[in-house]
């Protein structure tokens, strides 16, 4: 698909919407490319700007910083004498692909599966960060933070009081104003951002970067500057004039821009950045020794009190600083009283009780204002609790994707309560290993729930600042919206990966049986394969609609997935599916989520696929490798499916959560 600008008629090739649902008509949401200053893309509604995807900046887009090669298709960016676009082309030449802009404004990439339906492969608008301009001029939004929408170094918000109520149209303004002086004004630095808009800019391909500083400098309406061209260390050079609009920062994948500030503000954000090196290094200096402090201090209870007093200790301990004072900053999250959330669920009752897992209790309430919300309340006896909620609360806060359940905010007084949105069919394997409910869940919705939990995977493994590991993705961890749209959640055994990290080995084995792979359980080595395994097991107890643990069949002491794999070795396939489905079957898109599922389990993390790849098999029809052995494929020899060794805690029916294993 070409998309640009001919320059030899002045004739544009764009993309519209339809002008309603069953009128092709050419409607008012276009793609199209806007020329003034240095050239990016637009998609508006009307007049109105949605999207920006930035300039080029040699590599990619500024505003689509994920855009990189893949096995899908191949993209490129000409601009000449002759011609200015942007086209991509499929690489497999089985696989169609279309663009979509939709009325809503949304502008979205499919697949064809080969057979009967089109399958989303990635969205451009993908949250609120991605809408044009969402915190107002001179103001940097990141989906990771809360509040998403901060001001620019050195920026202050226009209007303190519509910040306050989270509107943040008015944007930011100078702390203090240019001087527009020799020696008067400096520059400081914001790196991985989406550059602002460049409509209202000064360019020179053939700049340096040195060079651009300095005519930026010397102009007194110039308030930012980059880099034209980041390779190779950077070239050319892009002057702002003027308000830096629609700024979004990203973690590792953006550009730098250096903003035009007074020298007065120049030294209070490296003071203000000194100044917080030297708490981090007194806090850890303090640290130190208060820890110090208080291993002697444990010790003596440790011979004075019971191991369960002692515990309880180091959980006061650990918390007792939180709700009070700037801390609640801290956890970037509404903090509320233990009273309103008693009063929200009725005083905890019975009645308003959801289920029970590791962590403690869920109860559904209703806040002041009417909302539905679901409170998971860490229970006093809890042996994973502690560690699992501020687990929760550091990664679940800065995480924000439409499948990942959302979390609204928590008390830390009296009690230690999560406080998410309800999800009024709760978790997966209420429905589907319900011999009546099961029925719900057509083959539809199955593939529906399947592709939403990859790419909420996707977004942990791949796209998200932290780089996440779930470590414990389960059917009952996979909860469910009104329109059964899948949510993973329970962050509580997370683990954030570095960049350079290829596999993590530990001495503290979590997790639920059944979903482990044999590398975690057995050597307690976990990687981002670890939740691809488990993911596979859950594609298959979707499929099949029956748990891995607990599995039984008369002819043979397999597991599910042992079972799964020899029945699909005899290309007996249907014998697996799920009776529940009945004539919503897909045959070919279930045989080919069996096939994907097998892959996910083998044995050897090396040959799973990731979840990127995943995503690719599941919405085209490449051509997809046999399955080798899956994991934990030796048979069983007792006859209690449900025996367990030490170390081990029975949570819920037929799991087992895994908090700690060591050797007897």
């Amino acid at each position: 698909m070409k998309i640009g600008r001919d320059l030899r008629n002045g004739r544009d090739v764009y993309q519209s919407s339809w002008k309603s649902v069953d009128d092709p008509a050419e409607g008012n949401i276009t793609l199209k490319l806007d020329m003034l200053g240095i050239p990016q893309f637009f998609v508006r509604n009307g007049f109105k700007e949605l999207f920006r995807s930035g300039p080029w900046n040699g590599l990619r887009f500024s505003g689509r910083p994920n855009l990189k090669p893949n096995p899908m298709y191949t993209f490129k960016y000409v601009s000449d004498e002759n011609w200015i676009y942007y086209d991509y082309q499929p690489t497999i030449g089985s696989v169609l692909m279309r663009t979509v802009a939709n009325l809503t404004g949304a502008l979205e990439r499919y697949i064809w599966n080969g057979r009967d339906s089109w399958n989303l492969y990635l969205t451009f608008q993908a949250d609120n960060c991605d809408s044009y301009n969402w915190c107002g001029n001179n103001a940097k939004c990141n989906i990771n933070n809360s509040p998403s929408c901060t001001c620019l170094k050195g920026y202050v918000p226009k209007s303190q009081k519509d910040w306050d109520i989270a509107d943040w149209s008015s944007g930011c303004v100078l702390r203090t104003s240019l001087s527009c002086l020799n020696n008067g004004d400096g520059f400081v630095k914001h790196s991985d951002v989406k550059v602002p808009d460049t409509r209202n800019t000064w360019s020179n391909r053939s700049m340096t970067l040195q060079d651009c500083r300095m005519s930026c400098l010397m102009n007194c309406s110039c308030t930012a500057y980059a880099s034209w061209d980041v390779r190779n260390g950077g070239s050319g050079c892009i002057n702002w004039l003027g308000e830096l609009r629609d700024v979004r920062e990203y973690s590792g994948y953006g550009q730098e821009i250096f903003l035009k500030l007074p020298s007065s503000e120049v030294v209070r954000v490296s003071s203000s950045t000194d100044k917080q090196r030297r708490i981090l290094i007194g806090s850890i200096s303090s640290a130190g020794l208060f820890f110090t402090g208080l291993a002697i201090g444990l010790y003596v209870l440790y011979r004075k009190k019971r191991n369960r007093n002692k515990q309880e200790t180091r959980e006061r301990n650990s918390w007792s600083g939180y709700g009070s004072g700037d801390q609640k900053g801290d956890l970037d999250l509404p903090v509320y009283d233990f009273e309103t959330v008693t009063r929200a669920t009725n005083q905890f009752s019975l009645a308003n009780k959801l289920g029970e897992g590791g962590f403690g209790p869920v109860y559904k309430g209703v806040l002041e204002g009417g909302q539905e919300v679901a409170v998971k309340r860490l229970s006093h006896d809890s042996k994973q609790g502690s560690e699992e909620f501020k687990n929760e609360v550091k990664f679940i806060a800065k995480l924000q994707h439409r499948n990942l359940v959302r979390l609204l905010g928590c008390c830390i007084q009296e009690e230690k309560i999560l406080i998410y949105e309800y999800m009024r069919n709760k978790s997966l394997d209420g429905i589907l290993f319900d011999a009546k409910r099961g029925a719900m869940l057509d083959w539809p919705k199955r593939f529906n729930i399947i592709t939403g939990i990859v790419r909420g995977v996707l977004y942990l493994h791949q796209d998200s600042r932290l780089r996440v590991i779930h470590r414990d993705l389960k059917a009952s961890n996979i909860l469910l919206d009104d329109e059964l749209n899948p949510k993973v959640s329970d962050f509580g055994m997370a683990r954030c990966f570095r960049g350079d990290e290829t596999a993590v080995n530990t001495t503290r084995v979590v997790g639920t049986y059944g979903y482990m792979p044999p590398e975690y359980a057995i050597d307690g080595i976990f990687s981002v394969k670890s939740d691809v395994f488990s993911f596979g097991v859950l594609l298959l107890e979707i499929v099949t609609g029956k748990r891995n643990r607990g599995f039984h069949h008369p002819d043979h002491h397999l597991n599910l997935l042992g079972h799964v794999w020899r029945t699909f070795k005899k290309g007996a396939y249907t014998e697996l599916v799920d009776e529940a489905l009945g004539d919503s079957c897909v045959p070919s898109q279930v045989l080919r989520s069996l096939h994907v599922g097998l892959l996910c389990v083998q044995r050897s993390p090396a040959e799973r696929p990731t979840m990127s790849t995943v995503n690719l098999m599941l919405s085209s029809d490449t051509t997809l490798p046999a399955p080798m052995q899956p994991g934990f494929y030796t048979p069983r020899t007792t006859n209690d499916p449900d025996s367990s060794s030490s170390g081990v805690e029975l949570l819920s029916g037929n799991e087992m959560t895994v908090t700690l294993l060591t050797a007897r």
